[in-house]
């Protein structure tokens, strides 16, 4: 793992909106957001130096979505530039929330709230997020209360 990336506190990421993405219309189908959503929250996590297979291998744990709400307030369309941010809002041993949103040149597309559990890789059952991976999240996502970074478990 490598050090993390200073601008990865707010970071954005940008992804453009394919045919496989819409519906018949050139809307963006619902559940591509999803898509979305997950790639930069992983395209995050490789920016801070957490990559997933040696997350597995080493330590032997993988993150999973245990709960999701999304608020959709405006559609994307075929060839829209999106910018897909990610904040930390809080992280414990064993689970961490986030806050997302799409944009659209400014204009704000919609809002998700994601909870993400750290799991056995071999059981699928809680376990504690390793300390060095923990540090690395906390280092990017800047200055928490305490309460946010060990009572979300």
């Amino acid at each position: 793992m490598t050090g993390p990336d200073p601008a990865a506190r707010n970071p954005s990421f940008r992804y453009r909106v394919y045919w496989e993405d819409t519906d018949a219309g050139g809307v963006v189908y619902h559940a591509r957001y999803l898509q979305f959503l997950e790639r930069a929250r992983s395209d995050w996590l490789a920016s801070i130096g957490v990559h997933q297979v040696p997350l597995r291998e080493r330590h032997g744990v993988v993150f999973a979505i245990t709960k999701m709400a999304i608020d959709f307030r405006k559609p994307a369309r075929l060839e829209d530039e999106l910018s897909v941010t990610v904040a930390v809002i809080a992280i414990g041993r064993l689970r961490m929330d986030f806050e997302q949103r799409i944009e659209r040149d400014g204009e704000l597309l919609l809002t998700a709230t994601v909870q993400a559990a750290c799991l056995d890789a071999e059981r699928f059952a809680p376990k504690r997020t390793p300390a060095e991976v923990r540090e690395r999240i906390l280092a990017a996502a800047g200055a928490m209360t305490p309460a946010e970074r060990g009572t979300r478990d």
